[in-house]
């Protein structure tokens, strides 16, 4: 752990209840940390996660960090104070998305079991950029491994395949209200959706396959859980 305080932050107003994972969508991880500690940009995040899996300490917990933005989840639209925000270094879809080196992955793994460990947090409230602000980020994208972090316990699942409940449009879009998601922009609330439960198939049409996913969530998430605020 490497110390690089950042003077962006300060006090939280509700517990932490959740970690929202971030891409740094910058050209390096130099420009990435120098903006994250910049009293002028505003921004800030709790870790940085370098390529090499180096992992810089930017913001003690404590704190609320200014990662999040305009955001909504399960009820709680000041996420900031709710959260621990990991940006991960990737050039992003700007600059080059590729995938995430296994040394980073490999760094990220213990730090986030760490993280839901100290504050009880569940699978279900780890979540990418894109849940939080469909309609403004797509971070940490299609190319992030979630599936390694469910299988570890640290995130949730793609569901068993069940039937198509054959909701309309409309429906799908109350569907993921319940679930958690801002759905003020319909359309980009189900990109976001499929980005990170179908990312193989991002093309924002509600399928039979997009409606099964989502409802095998709703059946399978404990109820208490799918409302944090």
């Amino acid at each position: 752990m490497i110390d690089c305080p950042s003077p962006n932050h300060d006090a939280r107003s509700m517990p932490v209840s959740m970690v929202v994972l971030h891409y740094t969508g910058m050209q390096s991880g130099t420009a990435a940390l120098q903006r994250l500690t910049d009293a002028e940009a505003k921004v800030s995040a709790h870790y940085m996660i370098a390529e090499d899996g180096n992992v810089l300490r930017l913001v003690d917990e404590e704190r609320r960090a200014w990662h999040a933005g305009k955001s909504f989840w399960r009820g709680i639209s000041d996420v900031n104070s709710a959260s621990i925000g990991i940006e991960i270094v990737n050039p992003g879809h700007e600059f080059g998305y590729r995938p995430f080196p296994e040394a980073q992955m490999d760094a990220l793994i213990p730090l986030l079991a760490e993280i839901v460990k100290r504050h009880g947090i569940r699978p279900g409230n780890v979540v990418g950029h894109s849940d939080i602000a469909p309609a403004r980020k797509i971070d940490p994208g299609e190319l992030f491994d979630w599936p390694r972090l469910a299988r570890l316990g640290l995130a949730t699942p793609v569901p068993e395949a069940i039937a198509d409940p054959q909701w309309t449009d409309a429906g799908m879009v109350l569907a993921l209200e319940r679930y958690g998601y801002d759905v003020s922009d319909g359309p980009a609330a189900i990109v976001a959706f499929q980005r990170r439960f179908r990312p193989s198939n991002i093309d924002g049409v509600v399928d039979g396959e997009t409606r099964a996913i989502l409802l095998g969530l709703l059946l399978t998430t404990p109820q208490d859980e799918l409302r944090l605020a």
